[in-house]
């Protein structure tokens, strides 16, 4: 059976962490979040909001990460972080929910922040523009937070770095395992399950 452009888009995406320098225009970025946003949401509310640094404005995303580094790590790793967060990647975008402390609301938010996420990803790659997705420690630092622009009763869930890439920089894809293996099938109303 022959695959469909969405599937043949979903198998094909790879995370790219090795960008060029070709300039990402603020409007391509601008166009990908007007049509992410179109994302599953739980409730009538929209549970994100946006903080893009782009041009000049990746070295406050830069140095606000270096911030959260120990001295020893930052003299390890300065050079090279500035170079990829402010010369090869074309922007860095924070994807933020509030946070709510009743279970079900943060969890609803946090599953429709990741479909749009994924709406960016498949987006981005379809135009040929790479992206990470990065959950790090940084993302959790109340310094990082702040030097960022992420108001009190916020929370990061992730990092995206875009920019091109070139085409043999592409990551071989990892395995998955098939759905089958991980799929229990009730087919009846007593519950018997199929493996």
């Amino acid at each position: 059976m022959e695959s469909s452009a969405i599937e043949k888009l979903i198998r094909e995406r790879r995370t790219i962490r090795q960008f060029n320098e070709k300039t990402l225009p603020k409007e391509t970025i601008m166009d990908l979040l007007e049509a992410a946003v179109w994302a599953p949401v739980h409730s009538r509310k929209e549970p994100w909001r946006f903080i893009l640094f782009m041009e000049e404005g990746r070295k406050q995303f830069s140095d606000a990460v270096l911030y959260t580094f120990s001295q020893e790590e930052r003299e390890r790793w300065e050079q090279k972080l500035q170079e990829d967060y402010c010369q090869r990647m074309q922007a860095h975008l924070l994807v933020v929910i509030e946070a709510d402390p009743r279970q079900r609301v943060w969890e609803d938010a946090v599953g429709a922040g990741a479909a749009l996420i994924q709406n960016i990803q498949l987006l981005a790659w379809e135009q040929g523009i790479g992206v990470v997705w990065k959950t790090n420690e940084y993302n959790f630092d109340p310094d990082f937070c702040r030097l960022t622009g992420v108001k009190p009763g916020e929370r990061i869930i992730g990092t995206l770095h875009l920019g091109y890439f070139d085409q043999n920089k592409i990551p071989k894809p990892r395995p998955r395992t098939p759905a089958r293996e991980r799929l229990t099938f009730i087919c009846d109303a007593m519950g018997e399950k199929q493996q």
